[in-house]
């Protein structure tokens, strides 16, 4: 369990993740940051180390032609590149035929989208999201903290999440993805 939250400042997306490991009850502080920049991508991962370890190491995504619309970029070229790196690294799961990985939050060209488990792309109107099971706390938080600057509602939407839910866990770590992909 986990809490990655994230949101789009002035062209900024912004995500930030706790760093908790859970086993059923076990807990543990793990030193992997469920946050990182991958190309021209700022990613945070929930529901399994592994598959964040393959989209932080393996995954390969061709560039985006210049006349391409963003989603339509998301939904078909960076979705069949992530369907590729978890098949081939041993972690994409298939039922009937039907093929399912996990969830993440991407920010990608100043627009900040959630990857659901069935590949689904999508993004809010108001540029905020959060997975994981400290989702809900932290986006309230995010909505209270309007006005505020973008890694202190981060932080106070992680602070939130770790005093309301039992799979949550500092440290947290923060960066930063500008609209030219350059991670901070």
């Amino acid at each position: 369990m986990t809490c990655i939250v994230g949101l789009v400042d002035r062209g900024t997306v912004w995500l930030g993740a706790d760093s908790a490991g859970i086993a059923g009850w076990d807990l543990m502080v793990v030193t992997d940051e469920k946050v990182f920049a991958r190309g021209e991508f700022l990613i945070g991962y929930t529901t399994s180390f592994r598959m964040g370890q393959l989209l932080e190491h393996s995954l390969e995504v061709p560039r985006r032609s210049v006349d391409q619309d963003v989603r339509e970029f998301m939904v078909t070229v960076f979705i069949d590149a992530v369907r590729k790196c978890l098949k081939d690294g041993g972690w994409a799961e298939e039922e009937k035929k039907r093929e399912s990985g996990g969830c993440f939050l991407v920010g990608y060209a100043g627009r900040l989208f959630v990857i659901s488990g069935e590949y689904q792309v999508l993004e809010t109107s108001d540029g905020l999201n959060a997975v994981g099971c400290g989702a809900q706390v932290a986006l309230g938080a995010l909505h209270v903290t309007r006005g505020k600057p973008a890694r202190k509602r981060l932080e106070l939407a992680l602070e939130a999440a770790e005093r309301w839910n039992a799979g949550v866990r500092g440290p947290f770590v923060i960066k930063k993805l500008g609209q030219v992909g350059q991670a901070g």
